[in-house]
């Protein structure tokens, strides 16, 4: 009797353990970003968006920062993560309005054409599309 038990006990615990192996494989193939929706996947250089040229960074829209209230938190450039100063120079995606201080925004976008915050495209709309640009962080285009 006590042997039966043992054995039972030994076996359930071989069980549980095989489980948890097969568990923490699958957890892991799919933390390793090479397992979506029950497939491997390898993520392709295709879909990286490539770079902007110096010439089309510089027809995106720049302004000097200014703050309005003293009440408002201060805007950060994710980039570099520092807070902008009045007088800056930043510069704003036209199509997702973030903003970014120019320096940092120009050298990320020489890599990849991409908002660092929302992935939206960072080329500027084709002539004739409309463009609002939003006031909450104190812009003054130039």
């Amino acid at each position: 009797m006590p042997m039966q038990i043992i054995i039972s006990v030994l076996l359930f615990v071989i069980g549980i353990t095989i489980l948890i192996v097969i568990h923490v494989c699958i957890v892991g193939r799919a933390f390793r970003g090479n397992y979506i929706n029950g497939r491997n996947f390898v993520p392709s250089r295709i879909s990286r968006v490539p770079g902007l040229s110096s010439d089309d960074i510089k027809q995106l829209p720049c302004f000097d920062y200014k703050v309005e209230e003293k009440g408002n938190s201060p805007v950060e450039c994710v980039v570099c993560l520092e807070n902008f100063k009045a007088g800056e120079k930043c510069r704003m995606l036209p199509i997702c309005h973030h903003s970014f201080h120019v320096q940092c925004i120009d050298s990320w976008l020489l890599k990849t054409a991409a908002c660092p915050i929302c992935r939206t495209r960072a080329n500027a709309p084709q002539t004739g599309e409309e463009t609002s640009y939003s006031s909450e962080v104190g812009v003054e285009l130039g």
